[in-house]
């Protein structure tokens, strides 16, 4: 289960992302996560998704 408040989700995605995943699309489909969710909750916060990076910034 991944955290529901956004700035958590930041961190966490971001490590998951950077020591494990090649991708986002990777890490939800691993995780049986919804993508667009993710994405969207840390849209409120003003980051998003950079493929090239692998990282939300």
């Amino acid at each position: 289960m991944i955290p529901n408040d956004p700035v958590m989700l930041l961190s966490y995605v971001n490590l998951k992302l950077r020591d494990f995943y090649p991708s986002l699309k990777a890490f939800c489909e691993d995780t049986d996560e919804d993508m667009e969710k993710i994405i969207e909750r840390l849209a409120q916060i003003d980051y998003h998704y950079d493929e090239e990076r692998n990282q939300f910034v």
